[in-house]
């Protein structure tokens, strides 16, 4: 039974200074399931305590038992797999196949992925008389999304213990189970006391304590640019170092040479792809002008097979969105789109056909938009996808590059040589080319307002690591 009412603070369950909670609604039925604690300043203050205190001895710990530690956690992580996934399914909607495979088992990889990191990783280098050493940056504060839950947790955990910090994390308040079952797996493996803590909570209240916090060293955050610029702000007074992964309104380039059908229809899925709910996926489609009907054709045959519905049921492709506030605010961005002159193509505002209950986007596309439009220029978050047409290559690269969020790109081409030429002129942290995914080993982060430094791998270990200069060490 998962304990939705304590935090996990110093090796042990404990009760909120002051007792105040929240109910988690499932999104398919808009039914509460069951209430969650949010904590305050006091809890925060009293993580950071034992944080601060757990780091004098764990950061002193060996690489072997880092790599231990790591290796018992991944042993426990994929007993409870399935249970993750339910967690997710149940909380923000995903289908439960998706859930379990994609939503849990990015955890999993990334908690892999750096334990192969650390067994490598050099943590000093010589340099001329001097050494280079790199040793883990203090206290970190945590604050994740709702959208991918483990994904976003684990590639913060996982480098931040291999590096030899401690944490506090704050997950999502309308995602708080697979957290919380996280903090569960991490003290059976035998995390020391204090190492790893979590307080559920609200942003304006924990994250904010968090966030201003002097004996927190660094704030790992993933989420809008809005909360972003927001925890940075009240970060600068104590100067500590923030690392952020923001929103994003990433470009998907087809040229026109590209196999059309191939390179739309999988742009196409992929940006409905846990319901359009992820800061990478692929909202602006720029094709050739030319094409544009033949483009929205395709995207109008891939929209009416994928189907919204119930995320354990037979055959859905697509669950509902997170909640009653991002459907509201979806629906308001179709009717915008439509107001503003773009070609409804597939889908449109209201629920899917014969669904009478829960927070389901029907499938949209839009054809003939323009850069001006509101849906070109903001992050949806949902399963909208907007075609604009650009004449040229070069106008497909403006086009690309107009915007303010810099995470992703997307680059089609009939032939990888031209791919390449093009992905070098995104502005942004990821471009992938010819439909390959992300490589897990690769940094994750974004340009511009999508944020700044990187997660996963190596990189990811490094957010975590301070960088010592200690000149005569090697001196004759």
């Amino acid at each position: 039974m998962v304990n939705r009412m304590q935090f996990y603070i110093d090796g042990a369950w404990v009760d909120p200074v002051a007792p105040k909670s929240t109910p988690v609604v499932n999104p398919a039925t808009e039914d509460a399931m069951y209430e969650v604690a949010l904590g305050s300043k006091a809890d925060v203050d009293k993580a950071v305590v034992a944080a601060k205190r757990a780091f004098e001895t764990f950061s002193q710990t060996s690489r072997e038992e880092r790599i231990a530690l790591l290796e018992k956690i991944i042993a426990i992580y994929k007993g409870r797999m399935k249970e993750i996934g339910a967690a997710v399914s149940d909380e923000m909607g995903a289908p439960l196949p998706m859930a379990e495979k994609m939503q849990a088992g990015a955890g999993l990889g990334h908690i892999m992925s750096t334990l192969d990191v650390l067994k490598n990783y050099q943590f000093e280098e010589p340099m001329g008389s001097a050494v280079i050493v790199r040793e883990p940056i203090g206290v970190i504060g945590m604050i994740t999304p709702w959208n991918w839950p483990l994904n976003q947790i684990a590639c913060k955990v996982a480098p931040a213990l291999a590096a030899g910090c401690t944490m506090i994390l704050k997950p999502s308040e309308f995602t708080p189970t697979s957290a919380l079952i996280f903090a569960e797996i991490l003290h059976e493996a035998g995390v020391p006391k204090g190492v790893f803590n979590l307080v559920n909570g609200l942003g304006p209240e924990v994250g904010a304590a968090m966030s201003e916090h002097p004996d927190i060293d660094m704030i790992s955050f993933t989420g809008s640019t809005r909360a972003g610029i927001d925890v940075a702000q009240r970060a600068a007074p104590t100067v500590k170092r923030v690392s952020q992964e923001l929103g994003g309104k990433s470009p998907n380039v087809i040229l026109d040479d590209a196999d059309l059908t191939k390179a739309v229809t999988g742009g196409v899925m992929h940006m409905f792809n846990n319901s359009g709910q992820s800061c990478n996926a692929p909202s602006r489609m720029i094709v050739p002008l030319s094409k544009m009907k033949e483009v929205a054709a395709i995207a109008k045959g891939v929209a009416e097979k994928t189907k919204a519905g119930d995320p354990r049921g037979e055959g859905t492709t697509i669950g509902p969105v997170v909640n009653r506030g991002q459907w509201d605010k979806i629906q308001t961005l179709i009717n915008k789109g439509i107001e503003e002159g773009a070609t409804l193509v597939a889908g449109g505002p209201g629920l899917p056909e014969g669904v009478n209950k829960g927070f389901y986007v029907r499938p949209t596309v839009f054809a003939d938009v323009t850069d001006n439009m509101t849906i070109a220029r903001e992050e949806i978050f949902g399963p909208v996808l907007v075609i604009m047409g650009a004449k040229d290559e070069d106008e497909a690269v403006k086009l690309a590059n107009d915007t303010p969020y810099g995470l992703a790109g997307y680059v089609s081409a009939g032939s990888v040589e031209r791919a390449r030429k093009v992905g070098r002129q995104i502005r942004a942290g990821n471009v992938n080319l010819q439909g390959v995914p992300n490589e897990r080993t690769a940094p994750f982060g974004g340009y511009k307002q999508s944020g700044n430094g990187r997660e996963w791998g190596k990189f990811g270990l490094e957010e975590y690591l301070e960088v010592k200069a200690i000149a005569g060490f090697n001196a004759a």
